[in-house]
C-alpha cells in the first residue's frame, strides 16, 4: 500500500523552491499538504500574506505531485495537529528551517516517521524562498550573544556592561516575538521599506530607535535591537545606566566573522504559552548585573581570540546570569529542550532568544548539528 506523506506550511508566493520541496516529499508516497490560514500567518509573522489562504490552497492543489490539500484548522506552530491526527500519515516531511522539536515529539507520539529535508533546489534552478522574494527581506535581523537586558536602564543602573550583537542576513522568516529583533525590524520596514539605507549607521540606528520609541512610550524597547539590525557585523554596545550605549565597538575582521558563523546553530523552540509573564518574579540586583557584565566581557574576549570552548562557556554564563534576574525567561518545556542538547557531542554552550519560548535555542558548537539552522552575518 502506498504510504501517506504530510507536509505543512504557508506556501505564499508559490515558487520553484516549494515545488522542489513537494517533489522531494512525494518520493516517499502520496503527498498531503496542510496550509496555514491567513489568521495563523498573521499571528506568527505579524504580517499579511500576499495571497489569501483560498488562493494558496487553489495553487497547491493544482500541482500534480499533491494528492490533496486543505487549510489547517488550528493556530500557532502546530496548527496542523488536528488534521495530522486524523490523517495519520506514515511520514511527516519538513525543511531544515521548518524543523521544530514539538513537531518531532508529536510524530513520536503518533508513530509517524519524521524526515528533515536539506532544502535542495531542482537541478539547474536557483535556491528560492518566500522570504527572499519579499521586498522587505533585505532588512536584517539581529542576535544578541551575551549581555542581553543590560540595554535596559533598570538593569545597567546596578552595574555597567556590554551587550554583544551580530547583524544577520534574513535567510529565514523568523516568527514574531522570536527574540531576533522582529519588532524593531517591522519598524525598520515602515521607515525604510526594503533595506537599511546608505549613510551614517549610528545616526540611522538612533533614527530607528526614536521611531520605535516616540515620546510617551510606556515601555521603551532596548536600543540593542535598533543598533543590532542597523550596524553590520559584530558589535559590542556598552551601557552605563542609559537607554543608549556610551560607546560602540565594531568587529568587521572577516576571519572573526566567518569563525563565528561556523560556531553558531539555531534550533526552533516551543511556542510561548498564552498569558505567560516573562517579567514575573524578577530579582534585579547588583550581583546579577555584574555577573551578566562579566560574562559578556569573557564572551567578547573568547570571540576575538577564536577560543570556541571559552566562547561556549561565556555564552552559557551569560544565560545563567540572565536567569538569575529573570527566571521566567526559560519555562520548563524550553529547559527540557535545552537539556537535550546540553553536553551533546560538539555542543560547547547555549543561550535562548525569545524569552519565555517562541524563539530559538542558540547553540555554540564546533561541528554540524542535525536539524539546525546556520546564520550569515551581514558584512556591510
Amino acid at each position: 500500500m502506498t504510504k501517506k506523506v504530510f507536509v505543512s506550511g504557508c506556501y505564499d508566493m508559490l515558487h520553484s523552491g516549494h515545488v522542489a520541496f513537494f517533489e522531494e516529499a512525494a518520493e516517499y508516497g502520496d503527498l498531503y499538504v496542510g496550509i496555514g490560514s491567513d489568521k495563523t500567518i498573521a499571528e506568527l509573522k505579524a504580517r499579511k500574506t500576499i495571497n489569501t489562504d483560498r488562493e494558496r490552497l487553489y495553487m497547491v492543489k493544482a500541482l500534480k505531485v499533491v494528492k490533496d490539500a486543505w487549510i489547517n484548522s488550528g493556530s500557532g506552530l502546530l496548527d496542523f495537529e488536528a488534521e495530522l491526527r486524523k490523517l495519520r500519515p506514515d511520514v511527516f516531511f519538513v525543511n531544515e528551517d521548518g524543523h521544530l522539536p514539538a513537531k518531532e515529539a508529536l510524530c513520536r507520539e503518533l508513530g509517524i516517521e519524521y524526515v528533515v529535508s536539506k532544502r535542495e533546489p531542482h537541478p539547474g534552478l536557483p535556491v528560492r524562498s518566500t522570504t527572499a522574494l519579499r521586498q522587505e527581506c533585505r532588512i536584517p535581523y539581529r542576535i544578541d550573544l551575551a549581555g542581553g537586558w543590560l540595554d535596559q536602564p533598570y538593569v545597567s543602573k546596578h552595574a555597567s556592561g556590554a551587550v554583544l550583537t551580530i547583524c544577520i542576513e534574513p535567510d529565514y522568516d523568523f516568527n514574531d516575538r522570536s527574540g531576533m529583533a522582529t519588532s524593531s525590524r517591522k519598524k525598520a520596514v515602515e521607515l525604510w521599506q526594503t533595506d537599511v539605507p546608505e549613510g551614517d549607521r549610528i545616526k540611522l540606528a538612533r533614527t530607528l530607535f526614536c521611531f520605535e520609541n516616540p515620546p510617551g512610550t510606556e515601555y521603551v524597547s532596548g536600543s540593542q535591537d535598533a543598533i543590532g539590525i542597523t550596524l553590520p557585523a559584530l558589535n559590542r554596545l556598552y551601557y552605563e545606566g542609559g537607554y543608549w550605549p556610551s560607546r560602540i565597538e565594531t568587529v568587521t575582521d572577516e576571519s572573526v566573522l566567518s569563525w563565528l558563523e561556523e560556531r553558531l546553530r539555531l534550533i526552533q523552540m516551543y511556542p510561548r504559552r498564552g498569558g505567560y509573564d516573562v517579567l514575573a518574579d524578577t530579582r534585579i540586583d547588583r550581583a546579577g548585573a555584574e555577573a551578566l557584565s562579566m560574562a559578556a566581557d569573557r564572551c567578547w574576549e573568547a570571540i576575538l581570540q577564536k577560543d570556541a570552548k571559552a566562547f561556549g562557556v561565556a555564552v552559557r554564563e551569560s544565560l545563567e546570569a540572565q536567569l538569575r534576574m529573570f527566571p521566567n525567561m526559560m519555562p520548563e518545556d524550553v529547559r527540557e529542550l535545552a537539556e537535550e542538547y546540553d553536553g551533546a557531542e560538539g555542543v560547547l554552550g547555549y543561550k535562548i532568544s525569545g524569552a519565555g519560548g517562541g524563539g530559538y535555542l542558540i547553540l555554540v558548537t564546533d561541528r554540524e548539528v542535525p536539524k539546525s539552522l546556520k546564520v550569515r552575518i551581514r558584512r556591510k
